[in-house]
């Protein structure tokens, strides 16, 4: 007998409805006509013990039994979950053969072998179980997946990788929270100071960029626009580019601070002839963004329709699961499978007949293209998010699932059409000896970009429009030839102010996250990061920004997002290396390597044991004075230390950063 063990019940009735006819319903399971058998975990069915199940003192928080570092790990099944585990381990026992069915990350490989450890499945059982990859719920999906079978000894790296995380995760939350939360009360601090890997340095991003707004001091700074004409009266203008000589009048962006400097720019140019230097035209093209993965699609429907990013992540979940319209949504690439793309024309066609508005008016996709999307080397085990080969009925989901369903389908359309085509000229003028420039650019062919167009023309007054960028104003200037002569009729001086940077939105912190490289403060770990490194991953960042504004550390302000007293409070009480990204994105550096069986998992858990010894010596050392008279939130319980589980409203909701980890040779 096969037996199938599924993530969730949704994904279990997908593989047990492509299965041998007549189905027979037992409890907690699924079993076809040939014997095999579908079942299910609901979400982890295990949870990582507490600490005083290592020993009983550790009840009581107390500094001197810092830090905590089991020697042999433990877990423990989740109360409400015994009898999913009782009913798996009747069928594990039957079955000749096991398929790993959890969903197709790193979190979904290791909720299925934690189980399959905790069973005590040993010995061939264990060597030849299979692992089935399911990104579609369609049942011509399901039965593809079905038929590409792979053994689950490949996939022991990412378990190992997810392993190590959740477990970094327990040791570095639990202490540090139990560390400062007892250093607080000394100063009077009576809520708990939830300290995360990940959680803690995001917060330090916002509230570094909030005091960096707070103590920003506006400074005026001049340009000079000339505006020109030609011997045919063809007007334009032209920005001026200040010398090496103005230097020491400019700010460290190239600024000019100087009135009195750009007052006699435009003096000296008001009227006087000027000479076309240099022309340059360039012929440019722009590909098609690719298809979307979940922070990306999370950053546009941030950006265009004011989502959070557990928004996204719930509407994806519910057209995956319950109306079965796109891909499996936890996706961290942005590519697809070469043999996919056979595919096209049925998805094309799908897609077409049910949201025939995102191509109304407009060129056909044309199925035969092939875009820099479909590439084996950047596929894994799941895929970018694309529609399925279902026909949606747009009337019957909710605005957000349209939205979604919309936006995710517009970009996999983006895939069959051609480039961008745009001629780009820049000009470069002196005047009365100094220099001049202009832009401008003349579309060639619109290609790809004419879905966003109808996607304009589509919106209501702007309210579900394209973000503003997408289809900029064309600047256009008149032919000009090198050495051609010019009339400056007046200079103009403009005014400004320089700017504080903005306060961060959702779009933006997920920005931040998925770009967290461009934070790093250390040279040397920036060189090691590559520009793909996150803070967090596609499956947790949407926990980890909602978990945030949970225990009071962040608030909206519409979109706007801020940290609250007891946030900055936090950060400003707990070391840089705790408040910045620098440890944490390099710890998910080495667990992304890990994955790929370049880093063993000793070489990962070691350092982190060594500095977590050394930050909480450091806590010891000094009291959180910045949160001498801030009030505590409403108090949580002391055992939610840790990252929340970012699993959706379909599963059962599991106990704050319980580590996702289990006994291992590891």
């Amino acid at each position: 007998m096969i037996l199938y063990i599924a993530e969730k019940p949704s994904l279990g009735r997908a593989i047990a409805d492509v299965l041998p006819k007549p189905l027979k319903k037992g409890e907690g399971f699924i079993r076809a006509a040939n014997g095999d058998c579908v079942s299910w975990c609901v979400g982890h069915l295990l949870e990582q013990a507490e600490p005083d199940a290592y020993s009983p003192e550790y009840k009581s928080w107390k500094f001197e039994h810092l830090p905590i570092v089991p020697d042999v790990w433990k877990m423990k099944p989740k109360y409400k979950m015994r009898g999913q585990i009782a009913v798996l381990r009747g069928l594990v026992k039957e079955a000749t053969q096991l398929v790993n069915a959890g969903d197709p990350d790193r979190e979904g490989q290791l909720l299925v072998d934690e189980i399959i450890a905790h069973l005590g499945v040993k010995g061939a059982k264990l060597q030849q179980a299979k692992r089935l990859l399911i990104s579609d719920l369609n049942p011509q999906a399901v039965t593809r997946a079905l038929g590409q079978l792979r053994s689950n000894r490949e996939f022991i790296p990412l378990s190992t990788s997810a392993l190590a995380r959740s477990r970094a995760d327990w040791l570095y939350g639990m202490n540090m929270t139990r560390a400062y939360t007892i250093q607080g009360r000394k100063v009077g601090y009576q809520g708990v100071l939830s300290v995360g890997r990940v959680q803690t340095p995001l917060l330090g991003l916002v509230v570094r960029r909030d005091e960096e707004i707070n103590d920003f001091v506006s400074k005026p700074f001049y340009e000079v626009v000339a505006h020109l004409t030609t011997d045919a009266q063809q007007a334009f203008t032209a920005k001026w580019q200040p010398s090496e000589a103005c230097e020491p009048y400019m700010d460290e962006d190239g600024r000019v601070l100087s009135k009195g400097l750009a007052q006699n720019v435009v003096g000296r140019i008001t009227g006087k002839n000027g000479t076309v230097e240099k022309v340059t035209a360039q012929d440019k093209k722009l590909n098609a963004p690719l298809p979307y993965n979940l922070s990306s699609l999370q950053i546009d429907a941030a950006k265009r329709f004011g989502m959070s990013a557990k928004t996204v992540l719930d509407t994806c979940q519910s057209l995956y699961e319950r109306h079965k319209l796109i891909t499996y949504p936890r996706s961290d690439s942005r590519y697809l499978p070469a043999e996919q793309h056979a595919m096209a024309p049925s998805v094309i066609a799908t897609v077409n007949k049910g949201a025939a508005e995102l191509t109304q008016g407009i060129d056909a996709p044309n199925a035969k293209l092939k875009s820099k999307a479909w590439n084996d080397k950047k596929v894994d085990a799941h895929h970018a998010i694309i529609p399925t080969e279902k026909v949606a009925n747009l009337a019957s989901l909710s605005p957000a699932e349209k939205q979604i369903y919309l936006q995710v389908a517009r970009q996999y359309l983006m895939q069959f059409y051609p480039a961008y085509l745009y001629k780009e000229t820049v000009v470069e003028i002196v005047i009365a000896g100094g220099l001049f420039k202009t832009k401008a650019k003349q579309e060639n062919a619109i290609g790809w970009k004419q879905l966003l167009k109808q996607a304009q023309s589509n919106a209501n007054n702007g309210a579900n429009s394209v973000e503003k960028g997408d289809d900029e104003e064309l600047a256009t200037i008149p032919p000009l030839t090198q050495g051609q002569s010019l009339l400056c009729q007046r200079g103009e001086l403009l005014e400004k102010q320089t700017q504080p940077p903005k306060h961060f939105t959702d779009a933006t912190l997920l920005g931040a996250m998925t770009g967290i490289n461009r934070y790093v403060t250390d040279p040397e770990i920036r060189k090691i990061l590559k520009d793909t490194d996150g803070l967090g991953t596609e499956a947790t960042r949407a926990g980890i920004i909602e978990l945030l504004f949970k225990r009071s550390f962040l608030v909206r302000q519409g979109k706007t997002i801020i940290a609250t007293d007891v946030g900055k409070g936090l950060i400003n009480s707990l070391p840089l290396s705790a408040t910045t990204p620098d440890m944490t994105a390099l710890w998910e550096n080495t667990l992304d390597s890990m994955s790929r069986k370049e880093t063993q998992y000793q070489a990962f858990m070691q350092p982190l044991i060594s500095k977590l010894d050394e930050l909480i010596t450091q806590a010891g050392s000094v009291l959180p004075t910045a949160l001498q008279g801030v009030k505590s939130p409403t108090p949580f319980k002391k055992k939610s230390y840790a990252r929340k589980s970012t699993k959706t409203a379909s599963t059962p909701k599991k106990a704050v950063n319980k580590p996702r980890t289990t006994k291992s040779k590891a």
